[in-house]
């Protein structure tokens, strides 16, 4: 890794430490420069503003995320371990990384491609995670034979992301208050319980 390499390394993490405290909208690239003793003109020829600086921390969050489930890839007890290892990595990450989102929640409406593009690049690793779970425990004899297991993943996770909480009218806004989340991951862990069984003998 070269001297640019490493800069650029060290801009992300104490972003990332910034977003995380304080939020997007409340950290300024001036703050940033300071946590980082580096003149802001500096901090500019890397990132050209607070936006693509935030992506380049959310692509280095997403990597690590992905490399959780490609070192599980088939690696799981059953069909229920995997389901649990997808709903439970996902939860701590939210919950970790809370007010690094608030970014979703200001901009829910209006996300930029590029944060779509890393979303749907998770989307389709859980896809291939969970349906590769499905095709282990099928051809093991665990399960009866599923049609199309992408499928069958497709509507878990839909259903997933579809969990609100309580009977509260839900506006537009998706991104859940941190007080939800604990009931939102136990209605997602039932929805597990529902899921295998639909899928046995």
């Amino acid at each position: 890794m070269d001297q640019q390499d490493i800069k650029r390394e060290k801009i992300l993490e104490a972003s990332h430490q910034r977003f995380l405290h304080y939020g997007y909208s409340k950290t300024t690239m001036n703050e940033i420069a300071g946590d980082l003793s580096m003149s802001k003109a500096l901090l500019y020829y890397y990132f050209p503003d607070k936006s693509e600086l935030y992506i380049a921390v959310m692509r280095k969050l997403a990597n690590d995320y992905l490399k959780l489930f490609e070192e599980k890839f088939n690696n799981f007890t059953g069909l229920r371990d995997a389901f649990l290892f997808q709903v439970n990595t996902h939860h701590e990450f939210i919950v970790n990384n809370y007010n690094f989102f608030d970014f979703f929640r200001i901009n829910e409406q209006n996300l930029p491609d590029t944060i779509w593009g890393i979303i749907t690049q998770i989307r389709e690793t859980e896809t291939k995670l969970l349906t590769s779970a499905i095709e282990a425990e099928v051809a093991s004899g665990n399960i009866a034979p599923v049609k199309d297991p992408a499928d069958v993943v497709d509507v878990f996770l839909d259903a997933l992301h579809g969990i609100k909480v309580g009977s509260i009218p839900q506006k537009k806004a998706n991104f859940p208050r941190k007080e939800h989340l604990d009931e939102i991951h136990n209605k997602r862990l039932l929805l597990i319980d529902i899921f295998v069984k639909g899928l046995g003998k």
